[in-house]
């Protein structure tokens, strides 16, 4: 298979610090995302990972710094917002409609892409009607792609989490995002569930041509997909390369078999 051609840098972190009420969170911290890359963010438990991707889709506002998507610094943006200009992201805890079914869920990521009004499309009247057809069609595609047509109808809380996981990321891909942020996406995942999991991530990025950002703990699977990671302990970036040049980095080492503290 060709290697996908990664392109220029499509996400620039600045310089970002953030703190809670004077604790530190995360402190001067800069690196960048090329497109059609998956860059891995990783770290021990507390690190600052989830802050980060907090900041970069506009939960926190950083006291320091800025993110830099595609050429534009967004101070003070809301997740809507950019979520909007490109940034997609799944949740550590599922943050899904556990009474809807699989594809209403999915459905909802396309409430960025849907032009006609409220009362049209409850009545699903003049060309709110085609334009339902035409969103059903694409999540029916996501739904092919992800392997879940059997759940369709089935409501999410009934489905087991691995397979809960993957409609997540169905969701956050109905809103066709040009950045995908994947907060822990195989948190809580036997040995077979990861491995499908990371295979949809690697299509994903290969397929829809969609640049990935990735928090994992799974070393094994960071090591095996992705194409640069960098690295945060206590706040502060201790890495930033290649899986082979961040595997050999001294302190990141002593982060991971706890020698340093």
């Amino acid at each position: 298979m060709a290697k996908k051609a990664i392109g220029d840098v499509i996400l620039d972190v600045n310089n970002i610090s953030l703190s809670f009420g004077g604790v530190n969170a995360l402190t001067d911290i800069s690196f960048n995302v090329r497109e059609h890359e998956i860059r891995a963010i990783i770290g021990p438990n507390g690190a600052g990972k989830s802050s980060m991707l907090n900041c970069i889709n506009g939960v926190y506002t950083p006291q320091k710094g800025r993110v830099t998507f595609r050429g534009q610094s967004f101070d003070h943006m809301n997740p809507h917002q950019v979520a909007v200009m490109g940034i997609g992201r799944t949740f550590q805890n599922l943050a899904l409609f556990k009474g809807m079914s699989v594809i209403d869920n999915i459905m909802t990521g396309r409430n960025l892409r849907i032009k006609s009004n409220l009362f049209m499309q409850a009545l699903r009247i003049g060309p709110a009607a085609k334009e339902e057809e035409k969103h059903r069609e694409f999540v029916e595609n996501i739904i092919d792609f992800l392997e879940i047509q059997a759940y369709r109808k089935t409501p999410v809380g009934q489905l087991p989490y691995g397979l809960q996981k993957r409609v997540d990321l169905g969701r956050a891909l109905a809103m066709e995002p040009q950045v995908l942020l994947l907060d822990e996406p195989m948190a809580g995942m036997n040995l077979e569930e990861k491995q499908d999991m990371s295979r949809y991530v690697l299509d994903v990025n290969d397929e829809f041509g969609t640049t990935v950002v990735l928090i994992e703990h799974d070393m094994g699977v960071v090591m095996d997909i992705s194409d640069r990671v960098v690295v945060l302990d206590y706040g502060k970036k201790i890495g930033d390369g290649t899986p082979d040049e961040v595997r050999n980095n001294e302190d990141v080492i002593s982060a991971y078999l706890g020698t340093s503290h």
